[in-house]
């Protein structure tokens, strides 16, 4: 029976090890970064600075994690183009938002900022200062109020 035992546990490590292979998170310093992931900090975060980076690998994709200096986190794909941008209390760049989005924003919730600003396949997740959750579509429709 021990033997049985031993056998099944070697079988579960072996064909387990293949899965824990693809996924490795590991910190990175900012130059390793893509390009497109760095102009766009540069362009959209002047004076602020790279705190942390991480490139995450999870099979066959590839994604980056990044802190600022100054809290903010920002989420890349594998080409370097920004996915999610989370400033947590300040107004995310302007000039990543739908002008769309932005207009309803101050129309029907004025005196809120924009703090978060997440592309999904179905269009954008938007958190304000209120931590009010709002979804819009890809063209920047509203669609509702996230629960």
């Amino acid at each position: 029976m021990k033997t049985f035992k031993t056998f099944l546990a070697a079988i579960v490590c072996l064909t387990l090890t293949p899965f824990t292979s693809f996924a490795a998170d590991h910190p990175i310093v900012a130059n390793q970064l893509p390009a497109a992931a760095k102009q766009f900090i540069a362009k959209n975060f002047p004076g602020k600075t790279i705190a942390y980076a991480e490139k995450d690998t999870e099979y066959m994709k590839t994604t980056y994690e990044v802190s600022l200096n100054d809290g903010t986190n920002i989420d890349f794909n594998g080409q370097g183009v920004w996915d999610k941008v989370d400033t947590h209390t300040t107004p995310v760049p302007a000039a990543i938002v739908p002008a769309t989005i932005q207009q309803y924003v101050s129309a029907h919730f004025r005196g809120q900022v924009i703090t978060k600003v997440d592309k999904e396949r179905h269009g954008y997740d938007i958190e304000l200062s209120n931590g009010m959750d709002l979804k819009f579509n890809r063209g920047g429709a509203f669609m509702g109020i996230d629960d």
